[in-house]
């Protein structure tokens, strides 16, 4: 049974939320605030996926989403948020979340959103062989979900990682914000094409020497996106 972190501070909510995940056949991990949290994640190293309230009473959501990044964790995360103004999302997106769903939510959306998740970062199909792609000075392993530049680990998101994978698999295409919004988020995301833009540009300050004239990862203007190594 997959475990998923439940950070909220208001009890019914989260009883809400922790009650249709048991009924989805999730265990859901409950805390009340960010320390919590944290604190949870550290003996349950299994968690696979945390869904992260933005307004806490300790340290806000985005916050706790920078910690778990700032491990390595490649875990899903979704952050749940009162407030629907464009710069709430993309906070979150550059913190390292994965996807957003704004309250108030329906239960059939939460469960959605969260199985597409799972799905998209292959949490209940990991790769069996040891493939390997290597376009330049990096080689990316499928089967470990790293990156390496000229034989150092870059630490990416799992969102970072489909991303690399995507357009290595793909090197000199020019590939269309919506095909890899398709591609890597999946035909049922609901987010906004902004969604990789914010994105590739948070990728690009992990692979590129100069994030501001991109060698690697170039930008189509007025189309998309092109691995250009």
């Amino acid at each position: 049974m997959k475990k998923i972190l439940v950070l909220e501070d208001e009890a019914n909510i989260r009883s809400f939320v922790v009650i249709n995940l048991r009924r989805s056949g999730f265990e859901p991990i409950e805390a009340e605030n960010g320390e919590m949290a944290l604190e949870k994640l550290k003996v349950n190293p299994d968690i696979c996926l945390a869904l992260l309230d933005v307004m806490l009473p300790d340290i806000d959501g985005f916050e706790v989403c920078r910690r778990i990044r700032a491990t390595g964790s490649k875990m899903g995360i979704i952050m749940l948020t009162a407030k629907s103004q464009e710069i709430d999302k993309v906070t979150g997106l550059m913190t390292g979340a994965d996807d957003y769903v704004t309250k108030p939510f329906s239960p059939a959306e939460l469960t959605a959103r969260v199985d597409a998740l799972i799905r998209r970062l292959g949490i209940d199909d990991e790769e069996r062989s040891s493939t390997e792609l290597v376009s330049g000075p990096f080689l990316l392993n499928t089967r470990n979900r790293t990156l390496e530049k000229d034989g150092q680990r870059l630490k990416l998101t799992q969102i970072e990682y489909l991303l690399m994978k995507l357009f290595m698999e793909n090197p000199g295409k020019a590939m269309s914000r919506e095909d890899i919004l398709t591609a890597v988020w999946g035909n049922d995301f609901k987010g906004e094409l902004k969604t990789v833009d914010v994105n590739i540009r948070r990728l690009r300050i992990k692979i590129e020497s100069d994030p501001t004239e991109p060698e690697y990862l170039t930008t189509v203007w007025g189309y998309g996106y092109k691995w250009g190594y």
